[in-house]
């Protein structure tokens, strides 16, 4: 059985422990770096749709 949270401990003392402590430049680098691979991802997926449709434009 989990034993209850006292007034002195806290639930956030956990994930603040857990949580990745990265500089801030590069939380963007990599936030950037996903966004770009995302939009990359959907471009080639419009293409490759495109081409399998009838109104494909070559």
């Amino acid at each position: 059985m989990a034993t209850p949270i006292t007034t002195t401990e806290s639930r956030d003392d956990g994930a603040r422990r857990l949580r990745l402590k990265l500089p801030g430049w590069l939380w963007f680098v990599l936030l950037w770096c996903a966004g770009v691979g995302a939009a990359i991802s959907l471009g080639f997926a419009f293409k490759v749709f495109m081409n399998l449709t009838l109104f494909a434009v070559k």
